[in-house]
């Protein structure tokens, strides 16, 4: 694997890849009552200009695709690929499963607001409640488990049919995860430790990939950017020749850089989702997708 280099031309990218990496982990911040926000808003307008800078000649809009929004050759393939979607299937075969009854009669229509429709870009959130972060798919099993019947795997099948179904009656919604309060700003900052902390035996992290040389190849593939990375998940990748869900995806990750996976929707997964998911404010939701 190739190490990582920052070009020249990069100075003022990695001078906010800088400011983003190492402000706001001060547990101070939290603790004096400041304005949770503001502070959020200050790393969304940061995290943009990264990619502004980077790739100056991409609309915001664009993120929404991943990689195909930054390397034209992918882009062309997938284009062609979305003439016959492969996860069609997966949303046909979720639809069935949304609407099968419980034992007790209810269905997962009966867990979400809008009966389960047009909701996906309101999750992650925090919960005030649990305190703690609320996946999608954590909420679907809550549901299922509320209701008497056995949680599903959150790696694949019909847990990532689910979502993807789910995820279709949103398209073209806006990603609206807010961080509202205090409990919510420190999952969040714990997200974005977890976002910039290197870990495993390539020392790397996931911005190193995803932000310091996206766009460009480690081994055969071309990094996506962090920037709309969750907007269309589940997806179906040819690496998988199956659908998959998020949490699949960070542990891919962990284990490409020889570090441990981590428990799927365990609490670290779940705040690195939220940390993403605010910096994707503003960009529709467009899964499910297919990737490489």
């Amino acid at each position: 694997m190739r190490s990582l280099i920052v070009n020249k031309k990069t100075n003022l990218g990695f001078a906010l890849y800088c400011l983003l990496a190492f402000s706001g982990f001060a547990g101070a911040d939290a603790e004096q009552g400041l304005d949770y926000q503001s502070m959020v808003q200050r790393d969304i307008n940061d995290f943009k200009a990264y990619y502004k800078t980077r790739f100056p000649k991409i609309e915001f809009s664009e993120y929404k695709n991943g990689v195909y929004a930054i390397d034209a050759d992918s882009r062309e393939q997938w284009l062609e690929m979305e003439d016959f979607p492969p996860y069609e299937f997966a949303v046909d075969e979720g639809e069935a499963l949304f609407a099968v009854r419980f034992a007790n009669g209810k269905t997962y229509a009966d867990c979400f607001a809008n009966g389960g429709e047009g909701i996906r870009q309101n999750y992650p959130y925090f919960d005030n409640k649990k305190g703690q972060v609320i996946s999608l798919e954590l909420a679907i099993n809550d549901c299922r488990e509320t209701n008497g019947e056995q949680p599903l795997a959150y790696k694949k099948g019909p847990m990532a049919a689910l979502s993807a179904y789910m995820a279709s009656t949103s398209a073209g919604n806006v990603f609206a995860v807010a961080v509202a309060n205090k409990e919510a700003y420190q999952a969040y900052l714990e997200g974005k430790k977890f976002f910039y902390a290197k870990r495993g035996q390539l020392n790397f992290s996931c911005a190193d990939c995803h932000m310091l040389v996206s766009g460009q190849k480690l081994r055969a593939d071309i990094t996506g950017p962090a920037l709309g990375h969750p907007t269309g998940f589940p997806v179906y990748r040819g690496k998988w020749q199956e659908m998959g869900t998020l949490h699949r995806r960070y542990a891919g990750c962990n284990k490409n850089i020889r570090a441990m996976p981590l428990p799927l929707q365990g609490r670290a997964y779940r705040n690195l989702e939220y940390f993403q998911s605010v910096m994707s404010q503003g960009l529709e939701i467009n899964g499910p997708s297919s990737r490489k």
